[in-house]
């Protein structure tokens, strides 16, 4: 009896621990980000994404002199087959001299449930002449660890 006890035991654990290792992650939540673009210094930014694929950019050192931007931006993500998107419009600085509009985007895998990281594109509204695209674009790196609520 003891032994069929402790064989049940160890089924149920072992179903438990699959169970927990198989959860999904998923990017809802508020997270912190840091992301560089190509000649530019470490931005942050705080990213809320809520279930339904809405979501929004506080942006804590983007604005004029590293200042924070004092109104969230609205952003929208999605995640599909583990790709996540995030994507949203937003004000930032190019290079050492100018400030653009334009479409700031994420992709990303999830690493765990409480980190991302991948690479972005901030697409500018400004035409250029030169690009295949018409359309002047940097790129970058960044990383994201979930906040925790307090």
């Amino acid at each position: 009896m003891k032994i069929v006890l402790l064989f049940f035991c160890l089924i149920v654990a072992g179903v438990s621990s699959a169970d927990a290792q198989t959860s999904n992650p998923t990017p809802v939540g508020r997270w912190q980000v840091k992301f560089t673009l190509i000649d530019t210094s470490e931005k942050n930014l705080v990213f809320t994404a809520q279930d339904t694929g809405d979501g929004s950019f506080q942006l804590l050192d983007t604005g004029p002199d590293n200042k924070p931007v004092s109104n969230p931006h609205a952003a929208a993500w999605s995640f599909t087959k583990g790709n996540l998107s995030i994507s949203g419009e937003v004000e930032l600085q190019t290079g050492q001299c100018c400030r653009e509009t334009g479409t700031l985007i994420f992709k990303a895998k999830l690493v765990s449930n409480n980190s991302i990281s991948g690479k972005l594109i901030f697409v500018t509204n400004i035409d250029e002449e030169e690009s295949p695209y018409k359309y002047h674009a940097t790129a970058g790196t960044f990383s994201a660890t979930r906040l925790t609520e307090k």
